[in-house]
């Protein structure tokens, strides 16, 4: 669907809703259309892309919708990272332009610096001025509208090196609006329509919030944000924006159920139908009790980044099966033993889909063959299994990826910090349970000399972590050990060491005081390019 097709008609209905923000249907085409007429100027072609660093404000819209409606790919890029981060996103997805929102144009400047100078992208300001960028408030669209061609996202994920990797599907250019399996699924799925008020209060550069944004707006129907997530605020809003469909992760209801009794009996949100949730395990007490308070609303899927399946389940289904992600919609589920056998239900292997062809990471095809069975299926790296009735569960995470939170955490860039540090041999990094977060990032290390294994250097390593990459990738735990375990060729055996870890009480050290935050000096930065 064109979401400016079909708004024309109603150019001043809202749009977007972002605190006390709002953009109407009527700006959002005007504007996004002007600034894609301005990529175009400068130089982006179909297939190009651009990258969009900015917080949740109505603005990143513009900038997604000028890619979406231009043939480009769109990479919106976490606004916590470092400026080694930022770098290594923008160099590796080969971005011609970058949108920044004035408050991180520090990070992106520095980060824009560690490029070569012919890798540099076009820079754009969204909203405020910034050094050097052409601010989008200025551009004006044309009086003629042009063709629009449909593009599409290149989102990050986890890579074989640690990495994070984008993933690329190939754009056909269609009109814009013939994309519109996404509108089709969340139609057949959870009843939405051009009347919707969806609200979703997390980070907007994560996928599913992305996702589900831009299929609303096809849709022509609300879409409401917050700028981050809090518990009474999301309520707030819930009941003031009369939302009637929601997204969260489970963190996010684990810290709704921590509100007292007295605040949560006195919610009221009469229009709110449905509560979709995904992006982490799900502890089942939890799911229970968000039930007991909200009702049967709550629907799960399962899926990635990589869209490679889709699988859904409603509250009433969960109930029978607690603990299921549900049944595949639009896909088949199948579970393959190592060896590529098909497994039967019960049976524990890794899940492939089949039905969505064209996945691939970009720049990297290793990856996107180990992602690939003989028969053509994809793996978004997870193991589990399927019961008679063809319900889907899931055991763990095949590649060691932590998910807290609902984000993404790739052990070997952390492991790489840590032994960038003149006092670390090796080191080991993997997630354990956590009740709030689902996964919490644990470190085990094995120090060059073993007499400094103590607080202070768990104090210094945490910190060194923090000083090279984001800080919720800093280990809430560090513990110490003489040898790490490995295989007879010589690798570590990362599998068993947290195997063991799960069972023992004593975990290690956290840190002991407040880190201060700063930017990596340039040598950290440098360090961090070339691992």
């Amino acid at each position: 669907m064109n979401p400016f097709f079909e708004t024309r008609e109603a150019p001043d209905k809202t749009a977007i809703i972002v605190g006390e923000r709002t953009m109407s249907y009527g700006v959002l085409d005007l504007a996004s259309r002007a600034l894609a007429e301005a990529l175009c100027e400068v130089g982006l072609d179909r297939g190009d892309g651009i990258a969009i660093l900015a917080p949740n404000v109505p603005e990143f819209f513009i900038a997604a919708w000028a890619a979406q409606r231009s043939g480009l790919y769109y990479t919106p890029i976490g606004s916590h990272l470092k400026p080694g981060e930022i770098g290594y996103i923008l160099a590796d997805s080969g971005a011609k332009a970058l949108l920044v929102e004035k408050a991180l144009a520090p990070q992106a400047i520095e980060a824009m610096r560690q490029l070569a100078p012919d890798a540099a992208p076009f820079l754009f300001s969204l909203g405020g001025y910034v050094a050097g960028a052409r601010p989008i408030e200025e551009l004006t669209p044309s009086a003629t509208a042009s063709e629009d061609v449909e593009g599409g996202d290149l989102l990050y994920t986890s890579g074989t090196t640690g990495r994070p990797k984008g993933v690329k599907r190939p754009l056909g250019f269609g009109p814009l609006g013939s994309d519109s399996h996404r509108v089709t699924r969340l139609r057949d799925l959870f009843e939405m329509d051009r009347n919707t008020v969806f609200y979703t209060p997390a980070p907007i550069y994560h996928a599913a919030p992305l996702r589900f944004a831009m299929t609303v707006l096809r849709m022509g129907a609300t879409l409401v944000m917050d700028e981050k997530f809090e518990p009474r605020r999301s309520l707030a809003t819930l009941a003031a924006r009369h939302v009637t469909h929601s997204q969260w992760v489970p963190t996010m209801f684990v810290r709704l159920l921590a509100l007292s009794d007295a605040e949560r009996a006195a919610f009221r949100a009469p229009p709110h139908r449905k509560a979709i949730h995904s992006g982490a395990p799900c502890a089942v007490h939890v799911k229970r009790a968000m039930i007991d308070w909200w009702g049967p609303i709550l629907h799960e899927y399962y899926s990635g980044t990589e869209s490679a399946g889709f699988t859904h389940i409603t509250s009433r289904e969960w109930l029978r099966f607690p603990g299921t992600v549900g049944k595949p919609w639009g896909c088949k589920t199948h579970i393959l033993s190592d060896a590529g056998a098909e497994l039967g239900p019960g049976e524990i292997g890794t899940v492939y889909f089949e039905g969505r062809a064209g996945l691939a990471y970009h720049n990297d095809d290793e990856k996107t063959r180990e992602a690939h069975s003989a028969q053509g299926w994809t793996t978004m790296g997870d193991i589990g299994f399927v019961n008679d009735e063809g319900y889907l569960f899931l055991c763990d995470r095949k590649n060691f990826v932590i998910v807290s939170g609902g984000v993404n955490i790739y052990p070997k860039e952390i492991e790489e910090a840590l032994e960038g540090h003149r006092a670390v041999l090796e080191a080991a990094v993997f997630g354990l349970p956590d009740e709030t977060f689902g996964e919490y990032v644990q470190a085990v290390v094995q120090v060059r000399d073993p007499a400094d294994a103590g607080v202070e250097i768990a104090d210094a390593l945490h910190a060194h972590v923090r000083m090279t990459l984001a800080p919720f990738k800093a280990p809430k735990r560090i513990a110490f050990e003489l040898d790490l375990p490995r295989l007879p060729s010589g690798k570590l055996e990362k599998r068993r060491l947290r195997d063991a870890y799960r069972d023992r009480t004593d975990r290690g050290f956290a840190p002991t005081r407040t880190i201060p935050e700063r930017e990596p000096s340039l040598s950290n930065a440098k360090q961090d390019e070339r691992s």
